[in-house]
């Protein structure tokens, strides 16, 4: 079982930044798949960013592409999302999320195995 928990969020304003991070429980930390999604009110949870286990590869959703960053640190069990230049359609409970089964790099929700609770970003115009 893995256990993740998200911190960072917060209130910010548009053009400002944040950094989520999220912990994660588990000896094999580095061959987990992690990713980041969010989801405002009323609208279905969607994809942000993603990290391989070894964090040589990454993918971002293009709503995010150039203003967000992901990274990991396997020695500190940990992932970051960096968040520049936030906009208020960027505002959401944000996600971390898990894939320990093997396979590449998604941004599919239901193949992730384990969610943290989310952490709560508020940008204001």
């Amino acid at each position: 079982q893995v256990q993740l928990e998200e911190s960072g969020g917060g209130l910010v304003q548009a053009g400002g930044s944040l950094r989520l991070s999220c912990a994660a429980s588990g000896r094999t930390f580095g061959s987990y798949v992690m990713a980041w999604f969010r989801q405002a009110p009323g609208k279905e949870r969607e994809f942000v960013a993603a990290i391989s286990g070894s964090g040589g590869s990454t993918y971002y959703a293009d709503s995010v592409k150039g203003r967000f960053t992901i990274s990991r640190d396997n020695a500190k069990n940990t992932v970051h999302l960096q968040m520049n230049s936030l906009k208020p359609e960027d505002m959401a409970v944000y996600y971390c999320a898990a894939r320990q089964r093997l396979g590449p790099v998604t941004r599919t929700s239901y193949e992730y195995d384990y969610w943290g609770q989310g952490t709560q970003v508020t940008v204001s115009s």
